[in-house]
């Protein structure tokens, strides 16, 4: 029989909570470590917060950095699609998932099909990580390649010498043309959009701090001034804001955190007795030690094998790092609904199982990682330790400096189609491609097109007028009499299905135009279909 040894664990925790108390700079988060060149300020981080959120910073309109970090899903991302591995099956054991970007576009800016994805958003290749804490991390994503050391992308001239991790990281996203961007998306392309639009046109619930900032500098331009001294707006100036957003965000009321501050009801003995087998039987705290939970370290734990993803191999190019991956912290690590880069754990019962086991491969895995031998009472506590112990209620509940805007992504409903579609050739029905809000000073609105005869011609019709009623065997969803015409297309692609296109237009910065509803439909020349017209079905658009 296993002796009981609850008494002796209650005994050792008491005397770890004598050493917490003598060793005061465990019991919180410190200061975070800023570069001398990126000084934090309340202005650059307000402005960081607001472009931390702003989902017009994307091509498409439709991407915040927030959309894929969000802090009541523990700053990581909600959202999961799966992604084929390097075998390009999916449903195989080195399939992953990701996070959904954007739609394909080429360096117009005009959708294109993915090999993959066709038109759907494109999917991100890991899972995202959480950007709460990532301000104590010296090297960024999780295989580390936003570096310490920052290089302006405008300039290639050195910004920052060392410390510069978060600015590093931050500016990747924006320009990914799978992320946030497109093919060859431009710098310069992305401040001069900032330049023209309203911030957070598209956002709702507006925090009052924003709301205040938004008050007094009502444009980008204003904001930039009063953040960095003069209206510029460049892709330094926007990495170091949303850096010094960032660096604010510490996760540091945790029930953990009192606890070690003398508060001994605020973990319960369950609690207490997984924090003992934490840092005792269990070992975590060789790679998750306190008061990040984390050692700011690449490792591999034997998840999966390391032909699926060389993780920081691919940054160092060293063989000794093949499948080692950053390690996370595990404030908070209870919300994120996803763990691991590839998201393949659920839960943390089956990730204490995983670690219980010794992981499940050994090319390279790390010393740390061994069987552990615990019951599944001891897991048990140090789940109820992981899950209540060190969430901090403050970023669950989005409340400052955890607080966010509503997204126009989280609001859009499916309600904007209406009325019936025709097929045309091999039975594709054409089918409309909405990839970004109808907002005013959108200064990149696209209505799309797919599933058409490649190389056909194609119309788009837009009336302030819906209709439902048949013309020759078309189905017409707008007025033909009052619509107006908005050129013809040649879609690109070959054969039935393939054609598509692209509709592009600036909506103008004028007030008068919220609350406008427009009706388009587009309508595909093709032989194959009744009356020689293959039609798609009605899309309502509103401005806001």
């Amino acid at each position: 029989m296993t002796p009981d040894l609850s008494p002796l664990r209650r005994t050792a925790v008491a005397a770890g909570l004598l050493l917490a108390l003598a060793t005061p700079t465990l019991a919180q988060l410190p200061v975070p470590p800023e570069p001398f060149e990126n000084e934090t300020t309340p202005e650059k981080a307000i402005l960081g917060k607001i472009l931390f959120w702003e989902e017009q910073l994307s091509a498409d309109n439709s991407v915040a950095c927030g959309t894929c970090h969000l802090p009541e899903w523990g700053g990581g991302d909600f959202r999961h699609v799966r992604t084929a591995g390097p075998d390009g099956i999916l449903f195989t054991d080195d399939d992953a998932f990701g996070s959904p970007g954007v739609p394909k576009a080429d360096v117009n800016n005009r959708l294109v099909p993915d090999p993959g994805r066709g038109f759907l958003d494109q999917i991100t290749r890991r899972n995202s990580p959480s950007f709460i804490g990532a301000q104590y991390f010296t090297f960024l994503f999780w295989d580390g390649r936003a570096d310490t050391r920052f290089v302006d992308p405008q300039t290639g001239l050195e910004s920052i010498e060392n410390l510069g991790g978060l600015e590093s990281q931050a500016v990747e996203p924006i320009v990914s043309p799978v992320k946030m961007g497109h093919e060859g998306r431009t710098w310069d392309e992305v401040t001069r959009k900032l330049g023209r639009i309203r911030p957070l046109a598209l956002a709702a619930d507006v925090p009052a701090d924003i709301v205040d900032a938004l008050g007094t500098d009502p444009t980008y331009p204003d904001l930039f001034a009063t953040a960095f001294g003069d209206p510029a707006i460049t892709a330094e100036r926007i990495a170091f804001a949303i850096a010094s957003y960032e660096r604010i965000l510490i996760p540091d009321d945790t029930p953990w955190d009192r606890f070690n501050q003398g508060d001994l009801s605020a973990l319960t003995p369950d609690q207490q007795e997984g924090l003992f087998l934490f840092e005792s039987v269990a070992g975590c705290t060789s790679c998750h030690p306190a008061p990040l939970f984390a050692d700011d370290l690449f490792r591999n734990i034997g998840l999966r094998s390391a032909t699926t993803d060389p993780g920081r191999m691919e940054v160092t190019g060293s063989f000794l790092d093949r499948g080692r991956f950053k390690t996370p912290g595990l404030r908070n690590v209870a919300l994120r609904p996803r763990l691991m880069h590839d998201g393949s754990i659920t839960s943390l019962r089956e990730i204490l199982a995983f670690y219980n086991r010794g992981g499940d491969f050994t090319d390279n895995r790390d010393a740390a990682i061994f069987p552990l031998g615990l019951s599944l009472l001891d897991r048990a506590r140090i789940q109820s330790f992981l899950e209540l112990g060190l969430l901090d209620q403050r970023v669950l509940n989005r409340q400052p400096p955890f607080d966010r805007p509503t997204l126009q992504s989280e609001l859009v409903s499916d309600g904007r189609s209406y009325g019936t579609a025709s097929p045309g050739s091999g039975g594709f029905v054409p089918e409309v491609l909405f990839s970004a809000p109808a907002a005013v000073a959108n200064p990149d609105y696209r209505l799309g097109l797919f599933r058409g005869l490649g190389g056909a011609e194609a119309l788009l019709l837009v009336s302030t007028n819906p209709l439902e009623e048949l013309r020759d065997g078309v189905p017409f969803n707008v007025d033909p009499d009052q619509a107006r015409l908005m050129r013809p297309f040649r879609l690109r692609g070959a054969g039935p299905g393939q054609g598509h296109a692209t509709f592009k237009a600036r909506i103008p910065d004028d007030p008068d135009l919220v609350g406008s509803v427009f009706f388009a439909q587009w309508f595909v020349q093709d032989p194959a279909a009744t009356g020689g017209v293959a039609a798609s079905r009605g899309e309502r658009i509103e401005v806001f």
